[in-house]
């Protein structure tokens, strides 16, 4: 089982490493997001947006519902993990005070019966 596992790993690393070939090189200035995007958001989104700050205003405006998004997927992240780390004993207290309360009730009801049979 543990060849079969090695074996998928190389398999997944090889084809990862493959995907890698068609990416564009870094740093080119002649890639498309290099000559046609980043020139039109430093250009114009001072007048479509009226920010100042051109980073501020492709985070804002331009990718608004990625950046919620990414909020969203943190807060979701944070929650769980307080969830996950939250502590357990109130819990163990709630049910040994539940299991008392059962107890009490049943012992209640014990001694009404033994009364009305008593009668």
């Amino acid at each position: 089982m543990r060849f079969l596992a090695f074996i998928a790993l190389i398999a997944m690393s090889g084809l990862l490493l493959y995907s890698t070939t068609g990416l564009p090189v870094l740093f080119d200035p002649g890639s498309p997001a290099s000559t046609h995007v980043s020139p039109r958001y430093i250009e114009k989104s001072s007048e479509e947006t009226g920010s100042k700050n051109f980073v501020t205003a492709v985070l804002a405006d331009y990718r608004a519902y990625d950046t919620l998004g990414e909020a969203v997927v943190i807060l979701t992240a944070g929650l769980a993990a307080a969830l996950i780390i939250r502590p357990f004993h109130k819990i163990e207290e709630k049910k040994e005070e539940e299991e008392e309360s059962d107890e009490e009730e049943s012992e209640d009801e014990d001694e009404e019966s033994e009364d009305g049979e008593a009668n």
